[in-house]
């Protein structure tokens, strides 16, 4: 990625949607550094690791909608959401104990690592424009 925006002509870098384009992988690269430190240090949960290795083959074989799926997994998960409004009026509603925020089922719980899996789905979207697999190439042509 970081090569090919070196190979654009000066004047498609300094247009707005060049700019965008650079400032997009500068913050991939500073938010997805975390992740490569918990990595090293044998500190990132092993579901995430396996998720992520998953993405990254996914995406080496150029099955894309699996690794979006994947992602999909880490970033919202499976846990049960609230629908409208949930307290309305002295009542409980029933069943509220399944979906108590203590129970979080996704990773996107705190700052950092919702950066750095916005910086997977990035990296997950420019080997899709990058490499397309055989459907992606039809619907291009």
């Amino acid at each position: 990625w970081s090569q090919e925006l070196r190979e654009r002509d000066d004047q498609e870098k300094r247009t707005a949607a060049g700019r965008a384009e650079s400032k997009r992988f500068k913050e991939c690269k500073d938010n997805i550094r975390p992740l490569f430190k918990l990595s090293r240090t044998q500190q990132l949960a092993s579901d995430l690791r396996i998720a992520i290795r998953r993405i990254a083959h996914y995406c080496y074989c150029g099955e894309y909608v699996k690794a979006h799926d994947e992602y999909i997994g880490i970033a919202i998960g499976n846990a049960a959401w609230p629908i409208g409004v949930t307290m309305v009026g002295i009542h409980a509603r029933a069943g509220r104990q399944s979906i108590q925020s203590n129970k979080i089922a996704h990773a996107m719980d705190d700052e950092m690592t919702l950066k750095y899996l916005t910086s997977i789905k990035r990296l997950i979207s420019y080997a899709q424009r990058r490499h397309p697999s055989a459907p992606s190439k039809m619907v291009l042509m």
